[in-house]
């Protein structure tokens, strides 16, 4: 595909994209005011008898469950809208990409989804409890919606990118940037980094950071163990590409073939090859064959010369009657 071809196919799959949104966007907006009640219940919950919740700006009551709505077709579309960049860059990966990929994208939009159930379900009840059981006497807790919106959906995304520590676990031992051993002995530090971030993206209490930090600290060991189990599988596929690697190449060998074509024996034989290092078999293997043409090149150059040779010696024979024809002349 051209240049041209992939800005196309890229303006379709955002087209889709935006399409999808905007259908779930139709389907939930008139029953906005329903879905913030039920995002809202963890708070009401706790409130003192007698508050409810306020709305400062004049259009607050329309715009909030509008944004509520927009950002919850957003969030729940992103397994579609994973699904067309997966489509657009699939294509430009190789084989065992695509084997990492995959695993990959469907557990990040897993444990997203499960990072804001946790923060729902688990820490907007003990928080709100927290807030509401320290108000001093004669304050009447009543939280603007706006803003209550606004604190929710820096929680479900805090929340949401802290339960993704597996995922980015695995890609760092995958890509080769550290090793599961150096992981390991950092896990005091990253115990600390845990509670530095749960500091910062989480409000200025105490129950909300050791909430965020402890998951967190879970999900890095439960990453750093799956990172060891694919790095302890990683050798024994390792050995039977070597194997077959190896057996090729002894064919190769075997049939004369240059290491191109044995490159090209192997894209046959494989969909999509993965390159691997040459052994010293293979090695071998292709310095026989640069010595084997490098003499049959030799050859055919003494049967030239040799060939050369004879045609001069016919020429010269050639030549001889005539100098005798010459000297007859001469003479007479």
């Amino acid at each position: 595909m051209g240049f041209i071809s992939h800005l196309i196919e890229l303006r379709d799959r955002l087209l889709r994209s935006v399409i999808a949104v905007a259908i779930g966007f139709a389907v939930m907006f008139p029953f906005a005011n329903d879905i913030y009640t039920f995002l809202s219940e963890p708070l009401t919950r706790h409130l003192p008898e007698g508050s409810s919740m306020i709305a400062i700006d004049v259009a607050s009551p329309f715009l909030t469950p509008f944004k509520l709505v927009l950002m919850l077709s957003v969030v729940l579309a992103i397994p579609y809208l994973l699904h067309q960049l997966w489509s657009f860059i699939a294509p430009g990966l190789y084989k065992h990409e695509k084997r990492l990929a995959m695993p990959l994208l469907a557990s990040s939009v897993i444990l997203f989804y499960v990072g804001m159930a946790f923060a729902y379900f688990v820490v907007f009840p003990l928080v709100f409890g927290f807030f509401t059981s320290v108000t001093p006497d004669g304050v009447a807790v009543m939280t603007d919606i706006n803003r209550y919106l606004d604190f929710v959906l820096m929680m479900f995304l805090a929340f949401g990118i802290a339960f993704e520590v597996p995922v980015a676990t695995i890609l760092m031992v995958s890509v080769g940037i550290t090793t599961p051993d150096k992981l390991g002995k950092m896990r005091p530090y990253i115990i600390v980094g845990a509670f530095v971030i749960g500091m910062f993206l989480t409000p200025p209490d105490v129950v909300s950071q050791v909430l965020l930090a402890i998951p967190m600290w879970i999900l890095f060991e439960a990453g750093l163990w799956a990172s060891r189990y694919i790095k302890a599988q990683k050798p024994a596929e390792d050995e039977d590409n070597n194997t077959a690697a190896t057996a090729t190449a002894a064919a190769a060998a075997g049939a004369g073939m240059s290491s191109m074509e044995t490159a090209v024996a192997d894209a046959l034989i494989e969909e999509e090859p993965r390159y691997q290092p040459m052994t010293d078999e293979e090695m071998e293997a292709e310095l026989d064959a640069i010595g084997e043409w490098e003499d049959e090149d030799e050859d055919d150059d003494d049967e030239d010369t040799s060939d050369d040779g004879d045609d001069v010696s016919s020429n010269d024979s050639d030549d001889e009657p005539n100098k005798d024809d010459e000297s007859e002349d001469k003479k007479d």
